[in-house]
């Protein structure tokens, strides 16, 4: 693991990572009860500086041990004492908010600390009774967080800790509208930890807005900064690439991508294919006429278009900044080019996605690659029904309750017409079909906008890896509301 700091001027300093003995009584009560034998390589790096209070970007995969690196620190940093809300975990999934409450309270056995799951799609009634004890911790999604605060049945004036957990995924569901909506409720006086496997523009722009003068944190390869390009790999049938195509999509919800091809025939079927499916796709090819070019590259400069889908020699010389993924639908035949196609994201310090669709036979030539250039290559399976099913369910729940919560007084009254037949098409198992066709019409006009990101910060602030670069969390201009 490797740190950057972010300013050069008052570049915080590194602290050194820990063990088990060095951990406070109460929180190697806490490592007992979730029986650790040892602290895992987030856990040695991130506990000090969470301890400390100093915020934090960290960055490392699911599975890597984060979630017991942010909670075991509470034991020391909330007052157990005060029945109040003391830290705020925002998360993308109800099944993450569930996951990390559970761990919570097998950790915090017998201590008295209180924590809550606040997440949508289910009822209130639990989550206020428990909001009313008065928990210390809170874990959810920004969507339900905002819910309970603009019902009052949440309150933040007492928070000292704010953690961003799968920040990169809670971007791509489309919570950031919801965030934004959260921050007036925050108090000034806070620390902040984000934790995300990647860092592309727009987690960065959040980590501006939300982190103060943080340190960066990487566990990726012995990166020279957190920002990079995380390079993944998904081995599939050469004639269901297509359809592996639209499932990586609808999971990982790029905000912009160029999908390249090797020749013309498939630049075109691939941008059919994307526009049939409802996403914003055009294509640059040598086929195209000038004036269509041009037309395409005016959406591409003016960050009008969402996908594009190109042939190596068309899409040469184009220079979009703040580019999210990169996706070869076919790999590349040499392998400069593959060098050259993944370099589009990841620059100017911010990390990027580069996915590359192969079949078997190409896997050995993956492999190679990596090998050759040392290109942190990871395999990856595609997403099955399930868990397309999942993402796209906490999508849609998150669009539609964002929604809900604008409407005005007139809508609503107007709506109170419609909540009799929306019962009885929910209860009829004849009927749910209606309920279904108008929720994937819902979700079909929402694919031709991606998610709402942070605005980027200002230049002086943009990059947290460049030498100089000041990145402060922005105050915020709105007035925070009463509790």
């Amino acid at each position: 693991m490797t740190e950057s700091n972010p300013t050069a001027e008052s570049a915080p300093e590194a602290l050194p990572q820990i063990s088990l003995d060095d951990l406070s009584e109460r929180m190697k009560r806490g490592v007992e009860n979730l029986g650790w034998d040892k602290l895992m390589p987030v856990q040695a790096q991130s506990i000090p500086y969470l301890v400390q209070g100093r915020d934090i970007m960290i960055q490392s995969q699911t599975g890597s041990g984060k979630t017991g690196a942010f909670l075991l620190p509470l034991l020391d940093r909330l007052d157990l004492k005060k029945a109040r809300t003391q830290c705020l975990v925002l998360v993308p999934t109800r099944e993450l908010a569930r996951q990390v409450h559970q761990e919570a309270v097998v950790m915090a056995h017998e201590t008295g600390l209180r924590s809550v799951a606040v997440y949508g799609g289910v009822g209130y009634g639990a989550q206020l009774e428990a909001l009313e004890q008065g928990a210390h911790l809170v874990v959810g999604t920004p969507g339900r967080v905002l819910d309970h605060l603009l019902r009052r049945s949440l309150k933040l004036d007492s928070l000292n800790t704010l953690i961003f957990d799968e920040a990169d995924r809670m971007l791509s569901v489309g919570f950031y509208p919801d965030i934004k909506a959260i921050e007036p409720y925050l108090p000034e006086e806070r620390s902040g930890f984000m934790f995300s496997a990647t860092y592309p523009p727009g987690v960065q722009s959040l980590a501006h807005q939300f982190l103060n003068n943080p340190s960066i944190l990487s566990l990726s390869h012995e990166m020279k900064h957190a920002p990079d390009t995380v390079h993944l790999a998904y081995e599939v049938p050469r004639m269901e690439k297509d359809r592996c195509l639209v499932r990586l999509i609808e999971v990982k919800n790029p905000d912009s991508a160029i999908i390249f091809c090797n020749t013309k025939a498939q630049v075109k079927f691939v941008t059919v294919v994307l526009q049939r499916f409802g996403y914003d796709a055009d294509q640059l090819s040598a086929d195209l006429a000038q004036r269509a070019r041009e037309k395409v590259l005016e959406r591409v400069y003016e960050k009008n278009l969402r996908f594009l889908v190109a042939t190596d020699v068309a899409a040469r010389g184009i220079d979009v900044n703040d580019l999210s993924h990169v996706i070869l639908y076919d790999f590349p035949e040499d392998p400069e080019s593959y060098i050259h196609r993944t370099g589009r994201t990841g620059r100017a310090g911010a990390s990027g996605v580069a996915i590359s669709l192969v079949d078997n036979l190409e896997r050995l030539q993956v492999t190679a690659l990596a090998k050759r250039y040392d290109v942190p290559m990871q395999f990856e399976t595609i997403p099955d029904d399930e868990e397309v099913q999942a993402v796209v369910s906490e999508r849609v729940t998150a669009l539609l309750e964002a929604k809900l919560r604008k409407l005005d007084r007139l809508v609503r009254e107007r709506m109170e017409r419609m909540i009799p037949l929306a019962k009885r098409l929910g209860e009829n198992e004849g009927e749910i079909d209606v309920v279904a066709m108008l929720i994937d019409e819902y979700y079909q006009k929402s694919l031709h906008n991606p998610p709402e990101m942070p605005e980027a910060p200002p230049p002086s602030t943009a990059s947290p890896s460049q030498k100089g670069r000041n990145f402060n969390r922005r105050r915020s201009s709105k007035r925070r509301p009463r509790n």
